[in-house]
């Protein structure tokens, strides 16, 4: 009873907030044209059809980083992918990985529509997927409820349920009881698979953490290579996915790791493109000195300037290994603050030392295991400059054994979906596995 009424409540806001969510696209396209364009396939009105293509909705642009081995490996089967955003920039992510698949016919990326049963019986009509893969934990009721009326199996893929939305659910139940309207679940570690079972949710299958398998761009580590040796003997520490709550924090780290007797090179990457501008502003009114990726380095990373910097401020999209591949270590934001960190195996993937903040709920699994290891450091906002000037570097070949075992998500994750990929009519009624790893 309380999910029939929270649905129609839901349903009944969407309707009457049409206005606002189109006048929100038009405030946000302002900014960021992207938002503003497409704007039919929100309403789930699509000019390109791709029926029985595998879909992949991935909200925004972390999302989408963790489906690509996956969606690559749908593509390297012969299957076509239509993958769903919100975002711009998890479209334009796609964009920029699959261009070539996109321009084959073989993926296409579109807006995912408006919470409503008609927006998306229009999406169905168009793709008539054999199959859906929700990444991470997105709930999104008329997704849901729309997938089941069309007869389109829904899984959550590298599924998680943390510790804090754990907490919050038991108030009031919704999103466990919508989970259960999905049918299984692809699942990250044995621990995220007795949570989800608790709850109910059907189908579960343990596969692992598919950005163990993403692809590191040679390129990106090519560039670093060159590079390095221009910043001299100095240390250099990234500060990567800094979100607009830490700047401030990680601006005054900044200063004072600087004021050590052989500082090093600290590059201050931002979580989101729209505070590149912002950080430049508050760097230089601390009197920092700093240069930005887009002034110093030309589209192939040649050195425009040699000119003196303490700080790079790293305003470019799409480029996170060059800026590790410079990096001896790192301190990956977003658990300095309550929403929780961002994703550690990027830098773990490139064998770099790594610390993080309080706040590791979003990144549980592989967190706690990282942790364990030696290979990640758990520090807090007080502690920050201390951990990151003395934690003692771990052994590379421990990040490398923890990377090993941790590996093979891509691989586990198509094998529990090729009887429904085989043949779309089977049914996957998945399995309880052991723990994985």
């Amino acid at each position: 009873m309380r999910l029939w009424v929270f649905l129609r409540l839901w349903s009944a806001l969407w309707h009457l907030g049409l206005p606002v969510v189109l006048a929100y696209l038009w405030w946000r396209g302002r900014k960021d044209p992207l938002y503003a364009r497409h704007i039919g396939e929100r309403f789930g009105r699509h000019a390109e059809q791709s029926p029985g293509a595998v879909w992949v909705h991935a909200v925004s642009l972390g999302e989408l980083r963790s489906a690509v081995p996956l969606i690559r490996a749908l593509l390297d089967r012969g299957e076509r992918v239509v993958t769903t955003h919100f975002t711009p920039a998890g479209r334009r992510e796609a964009d920029r990985v699959f261009a070539a698949d996109i321009a084959a016919g073989r993926l296409t990326p579109v807006w995912v529509p408006l919470e409503t049963s008609w927006a998306y019986a229009g999406f169905f009509d168009a793709f008539r997927p054999k199959l859906g893969l929700v990444m991470e934990i997105e709930i999104w009721p008329r997704m849901i409820l729309s997938a089941r009326r069309a007869g389109v199996p829904l899984y959550l893929c590298n599924a998680q349920y943390p510790s804090d939305s754990m907490a919050r659910d038991a108030r009031l139940g919704i999103r466990p009881a919508l989970m259960r309207l999905c049918t299984g679940a692809l699942v990250k570690s044995g621990l995220q698979a007795q949570r989800l079972a608790a709850v109910g949710v059907p189908n579960l299958t343990v596969t692992g953490e598919l950005r163990f398998d993403q692809p590191i761009p040679a390129e990106h580590l090519k560039a670093a290579g060159r590079l390095r040796p221009t910043l001299g003997p100095r240390r250099v520490i990234a500060f990567a996915s800094v979100t607009e709550p830490e700047e401030a924090l990680f601006i005054a780290a900044a200063q004072e790791i600087l004021s050590v007797r052989t500082p090093p090179v600290i590059l201050f990457i931002p979580r989101a493109p729209e505070r590149f501008d912002a950080v430049a502003r508050a760097l230089a009114a601390k009197g920092v000195l700093f240069d930005r990726r887009s002034t110093r380095f030309d589209h192939s990373f040649a050195p425009r300037s040699q000119a003196p910097m303490d700080v790079l401020l790293c305003d470019s999209l799409g480029e996170m290994y060059f800026y590790l591949g410079l990096a001896d270590r790192v301190v990956v934001g977003g658990g300095f603050q309550p929403k929780g960190s961002h994703n550690i195996i990027e830098p773990l993937a490139l064998r770099k030392p790594v610390l993080v903040g309080p706040q590791i709920q979003t990144i549980e699994y592989p967190a706690v295991e990282a942790i364990a290891a030696g290979v990640c450091h758990q520090t807090t906002a007080d502690r920050l400059v201390q951990d990151v000037l003395a934690w003692p570097d771990p052994d590379p070949e421990a990040i490398s054994a923890f990377m090993a075992a941790h590996s093979g998500a891509t691989r586990r994750t198509l094998a529990a979906l090729e009887p429904l990929l085989s043949d779309p009519d089977s049914g996957l009624t998945g399995k309880n596995q052991p723990a994985f790893p």
